[in-house]
């Protein structure tokens, strides 16, 4: 029976995807799903061969585990749709985990066969190796499911992400150079009780340090939605601001019209036609030219009151028809991230192009009772950079963040993002699913 050992070993990679997966719902590619249905037995067939192989030639089962390891992350990476480094967080996260796992078995397969002088656990072991994982599987089953897979959705600064992978790797790599050698080490003084008492404590420490880990993270998307609900706050003010000054002007120019008026009748009398003409002009450039509301959204009318100024101010045709009730089937929020990273990127794009070609048109409004459709195009130069759906940015290093929040946004609200490019014109088109408008 002593082929089964290696088998064992190799076995609880089942377990170990399985984790890496439960918190992937709803971020899978087209076929993903098929992929994993096949994907799973693969692996069973894979633990199969690999641990004969490892009988056969008298290898540690480790010696597989680095290359299985890159193969299933690479793997990993083409099924998941999410940023890669969403993705392999959650790949380190359970490789830190499992390595304090691996000296449990350790520490129990010791116990059971104190002079296993072999590259393998003894079949006892194993099982107790296997059932080991499936139990903590089973206990992060609902937190994989409902905590991680929303922190998932929310979280988009990929530095956050990045120091976290130092987390996981540094206990890995702590728990490789704790295994044992030779189980005799555990049997000097008190190491057989001290050894799973430590690794005990460093699975406790672990779980502890991603419990901080995500409340600290959730705390930190806490504060960007309340920054963002600040921005969007002082653009309305800002349009408030906006509509009393254009309020003022037209009620100033409603007061002088009587003096026009009196000024024309007076010229027209005379015949005085050049200086009729000259007065009109005067007369006409005193006219307010402010759009009192873009929208009867107060929200996202506050956002486009602000990106309309600066278009203004840059001398930008910016043509906006947002069809927009007060209250939207979709989250007023939502609406206005998609609106303002859309419109930032527009103006951005506009301002590289010289001021005879710059144009943005903006065009929104609800179809049915739950959608809302959004549609920002603008010209731009240069060349888009796109890999596998995703737009590099032309600001820094790395993929655009505001595309792929638009794209998340879209996502989670069960709408789509469709980008369309060519002949110096970029059209960006959002649907946001929401639910009926009551009342």
């Amino acid at each position: 029976m002593d082929w089964i050992r290696p088998i064992l070993e190799l076995a609880v990679v089942i377990p170990a995807a399985v984790l890496c997966l439960l918190p992937m719902g709803g971020h899978l590619r087209k076929g993903g799903k098929r992929l994993i249905i096949l994907g799973i037995p693969g692996l069973a067939l894979w633990a199969v061969l690999g641990g004969l192989l490892c009988y056969a030639r008298g290898w540690d089962a480790n010696m597989l585990l680095p290359v299985s390891l890159i193969l299933f992350a690479v793997a990993l990476l083409a099924v998941v749709d999410l940023p890669f480094w969403k993705t392999i967080s959650v790949f380190l996260g359970v490789c830190g985990v499992f390595s304090c796992l691996t000296n449990l078995a350790t520490a129990a397969d010791a116990v059971l066969s104190p002079h296993n002088t072999g590259p393998w656990f003894v079949p006892a072991g194993g099982v107790i190796f296997n059932l080991l994982c499936w139990g903590f599987v089973a206990l992060a089953a609902y937190p994989s499911t409902h905590a991680i897979r929303r922190f998932l959705f929310e979280l988009e600064m990929p530095g956050t992400w990045y120091v976290f992978w130092i987390l996981p790797t540094s206990f890995t790599v702590l728990n490789i150079f704790i295994l044992p050698r030779d189980y005799q080490t555990l049997y000097a003084g008190r190491m057989r009780l001290l050894y799973p008492l430590i690794v005990g404590i460093l699975l406790g420490l672990l779980i502890l340090c991603y419990l901080m880990f995500y409340l600290m993270a959730r705390r930190l998307g806490e504060n960007m939605r309340l920054h963002q609900q600040n921005q969007f706050l002082q653009m309305q003010t800002a349009q408030y601001e906006t509509l009393q000054n254009a309020i003022s002007e037209t009620r100033q120019a409603r007061h002088d019209l009587r003096h026009h008026f009196t000024a024309i009748d007076a010229l027209i009398r005379r015949q005085a036609w050049e200086q009729l003409w000259a007065y009109v002009e005067k007369a006409a450039e005193r006219i307010p030219n402010s759009e009192l509301n873009l929208c009867d959204n107060p929200v996202v009318d506050g956002v486009a009151g602000h990106y309309a100024v600066q278009f203004r101010r840059e001398e930008i045709p910016f043509q906006c028809v947002l069809d927009l009730p007060r209250r939207l089937p979709a989250s007023d929020m939502d609406v206005c991230v998609v609106l303002s990273n859309l419109l930032e990127n527009a103006l951005e794009a506009s301002l590289r192009l010289p001021p005879d070609r710059r144009q943005v048109r903006v065009h929104g409004e609800v179809y049915g009772e739950t959608l809302v459709l959004l549609e920002v195009e603008n010209t731009y130069a240069g060349e888009i950079m796109e890999e596998n759906g995703a737009f590099r940015s032309t600001k820094r290093r790395g993929m655009g963040v505001g595309i792929q929040s638009v794209g998340r946004i879209a996502e989670r609200n069960g709408g789509y993002c469709h980008f369309q490019y060519g002949e110096g014109r970029f059209c960006a088109q959002v649907m946001l699913r929401g639910g009926p408008v009551e009342g």
